[in-house]
């Protein structure tokens, strides 16, 4: 009896724990595209696929010393999990921002709204698998990654983000998109 309790609760944190994982635990408040400027952590997607490309370690690989491969290879790995991470914040405040949508009583808005929060809690379970797979290669430098489908993930939400400001602020993708 004892064991099926604990067996309850460990199994009601570790749901809480993916819940709050998911929606993300920024406290920003974001209820329109222009509340993001300053809330948002800008993300090079080229440069970011740069650095996960295996053709591109290859190369590393191939032209470095052991020694400094793997130095260089760590800071690469460093630097794709803050780019994660920074993914995952934005997919947080975007999150609200959809949420907020959602309520709109234009029917167009709340649907954008709809997408917007589908895009943004994707992209964060990605990124939650993407950083189990960039920790191990960051600990060990020779360790091959897989394709990492957080950066398409994240071009897609940036590309709900830029249907949603159209319908908001037609005018005012290319500047809200520089957030991102």
């Amino acid at each position: 009896m004892i064991i099926s309790i604990i067996l309850i609760l460990l199994g009601s944190a570790f749901f809480l724990f993916l819940l709050r994982t998911a929606r993300g635990h920024t406290t920003t408040l974001v209820t329109r595209v222009e509340d993001l400027q300053g809330h948002t952590l800008p993300v090079d997607i080229a440069a970011f696929r740069n650095l996960i490309d295996p053709s591109e370690e290859d190369f590393l690989r191939l032209n470095l010393p052991s020694a400094e491969f793997k130095t260089i290879q760590r800071e690469r790995m460093r630097a794709a999990i803050e780019y994660v991470h920074s993914a995952a914040y934005n997919a947080a405040v975007l999150l609200r921002l959809g949420e907020a949508a959602q309520q709109n009583p234009d029917a167009a808005m709340a649907e954008a709204g709809r997408q917007l929060v589908s895009s943004a809690l994707r992209l964060r379970a990605y990124a939650f698998l993407a950083l189990l797979r960039l920790y191990p290669a960051f600990a060990l430098p020779g360790v091959h990654i897989s394709s990492l489908p957080v950066i398409d993930r994240y071009q897609q939400l940036t590309d709900a983000v830029a249907h949603f400001t159209r319908l908001h602020q037609p005018g005012q993708v290319t500047r809200i998109s520089s957030y991102l």
